[in-house]
């Protein structure tokens, strides 16, 4: 018998002070009961029960040991249950890096429904714009929209693309414009995680046009964008999707129709998995099939 199974007879012999009631519990007969504490006895040079014909009973050497090591035990049990379940598909954490509006307009209903499809699996979700290092900060896998990836050192899965579209409030200069070439860097808001300017890069089919975005403002929340051009402050080239309510009340226009940037993806990304665990692969599988559901806006 090894020594966690041999703790946990001599654990559970401690609680219950009856061999037989053991035995039954574990699946063992009496008498491999009683040589599993003999032999823990021998090992510790202690006696850890008194033996009668009617009752078990620890000594004091007894009770100190159980007093001791059932804490160790615990924690030894749960890691042990956490690295059983990190390798079946309905049980265990996931740790999830989201980026802020996406974790809170679209994430909450994929997760809903993903536990209630298994209520065994937990979630810790943390939000934000910058990109993560998924190792490092101990992630299960990121959400991200970004350009294609280029890393190579970590594991990623192409969800969707991601349409894009500039945006202006109406009435304002920027709503009748007719060419990029009427965009000055400063009329271009930025999203850019770390101050940094953007490169804009439109096409008509026939033509390309590249334009310098953030000179006077740049920001990491597409929201914030989004509401500094419905107040006529700028254009805004954001996700079709997280513009939608904004187009549809009236707050923004979609402006230089005929000119499209390049495209974003929505990916998962992982850190270097030889095979993704089956908690990971179940929610990447689930999250695959809801979110196109979810992200599926008419630009208009």
């Amino acid at each position: 018998m090894n020594d966690y199974k041999a703790l946990r007879t001599f654990l559970m012999a401690a609680e219950k002070r009856n061999f037989a009631q053991v035995a039954r519990e574990l699946d063992m007969t009496p008498a491999a009961v009683t040589r599993a504490i003999a032999a823990l006895e021998d090992d510790l040079g202690v006696q850890l029960f008194v033996r009668t014909t009617r009752q078990v009973s620890l000594t004091t050497d007894g009770a100190i040991y159980a007093a001791q090591i059932q804490p160790a035990f615990e924690a030894l049990e749960n890691a042990r249950k956490d690295v059983m379940n990190t390798h079946k598909a309905d049980h265990g954490r996931l740790r999830i890096s989201a980026p802020t509006w996406f974790g809170q307009q679209v994430l909450p209903p994929i997760l809903s429904g993903f536990q209630k499809r298994y209520p065994k699996i937990s979630f810790e979700v943390s939000l934000g714009d910058g990109l993560v290092n998924i190792i490092d900060d101990d992630y299960d896998l990121a959400i991200r929209i970004s350009a294609a990836p280029s890393d190579k050192f970590t594991i990623w899965r192409k969800i969707s693309v991601v349409k894009r579209i500039l945006v202006a409030a109406p009435g304002s200069r920027f709503a009748d414009m007719q060419h990029p070439s009427e965009l000055t860097p400063d009329d271009c808001l930025a999203y850019s995680g770390e101050s940094r300017r953007e490169n804009w890069i439109l096409s008509d089919g026939s033509g390309s046009a590249s334009i310098s975005a953030g000179r006077t403002f740049s920001a990491n929340s597409g929201e914030v964008l989004a509401k500094m051009a419905a107040d006529g402050n700028g254009v805004a080239l954001l996700p079709t999707f997280h513009v939608a309510e904004h187009l549809r009340s009236g707050k923004l226009v979609h402006i230089l129709p005929g000119w499209k940037p390049t495209d974003l993806w929505l990916t998962l990304y992982y850190p270097p998995y030889q095979a993704l665990p089956p908690r990971i692969a179940s929610f990447s599988k689930f999250f695959e099939e809801q979110v196109p559901g979810f992200i599926a806006h008419d630009a208009g």
